[in-house]
Order: structure tokens, then C-alpha cells, then sequence
């Protein structure tokens, strides 16, 4: 069973944060630059406060209009947030992430942020156990003929 532990060491585990008063363009250009779908947001002792993901940018557009763009991190951020711990399976963080409609989960190790695994990490691991598991039954399958 692949741990979210093993994800981060395979990725990495920087997180990318904003403070609050960060606005919507700041935040899309950051997005932009790094390649990823959603930041953090922190205070100035990195206590994570929210999450603001590309989606909640498109869907303020969709309801607010250019007003979105006059925004902070702190108006449009998501507060309420499921997360995981080192601990949790690759399936645990699916299934999580399934229910709960999102497509990035802080880590949470003691109440610290570890790290930030999207859906494309945890597929991408779920893809390469089952990998293994096809490999190691092949090479059974061919030791036992």
C-alpha cells in the first residue's frame, strides 16, 4: 500500500503558500508560474488559514465577474479543508478526495502542513503500485510454468 510519506518523497514536499491579502491576480500568476492548481494560504506563522485552488478562481469569475479580480486570497479561499496525514494510503487520500469533490489535500503531520499531494500525485502512485503488482504476478506466473 503506498503511504502519502512515499508520495512526498517522491514529489517533494514544498508547499507553495500566499498570504491572505494576496489578490486574484497574484494568485493566478503564481499558479501560472509554478505549474500547479492551488496554493495555500498562510499567515505569517504559516498556519495554513485555507486553500485557493484554480476551480474557486473560475468559478467566482463565473459568478462575480471582474470583480473577482479585485479579491484577496482570504475572500475567496476555501476554509474548511480535508486533509491527511504522512500515514494515510494512496486509496484513503481517492477516496477522500472523491467524496469530498477536491483535487488537493494538505498534509497534516501534529497540525503542521507537510506537504500538499493534488490528484494527479495520488493516481499517479495508485498507477505505479498496480504496476508492481502486474510485475511481481508475471514474474510468479512465469517462475511457476
Amino acid at each position: 500500500m503506498t503511504m502519502v510519506a512515499a508520495i512526498l518523497r517522491h514529489k517533494g514536499n514544498e508547499v507553495i503558500a500566499v498570504a491572505p491579502g494576496a489578490s486574484v491576480p497574484e494568485i493566478a500568476e503564481v499558479l501560472r508560474a509554478r505549474g500547479i492548481g492551488a496554493v495555500l494560504v498562510t499567515d505569517r506563522l504559516k498556519q495554513m488559514l485555507g486553500i485557493v485552488s484554480e476551480r474557486d478562481i473560475v468559478r467566482s469569475l463565473a459568478a462575480r465577474g471582474a470583480a473577482t479580480l479585485e479579491m484577496t486570497a482570504a475572500q475567496l479561499m476555501t476554509r474548511v479543508m480535508t486533509t491527511v496525514t504522512p500515514a494515510s494510503t494512496a486509496e484513503q487520500a481517492m477516496r477522500l478526495m472523491t467524496e469530498h469533490r477536491v483535487r488537493h489535500l494538505p498534509v497534516l503531520e501534529q497540525d503542521h502542513v507537510v506537504g500538499l499531494v493534488s490528484i494527479g500525485d495520488v493516481v499517479k502512485a495508485c498507477m505505479m503500485e498496480q504496476e508492481q503488482e502486474v510485475d511481481s504476478l508475471r514474474a510468479y506466473i512465469a517462475g511457476a510454468a
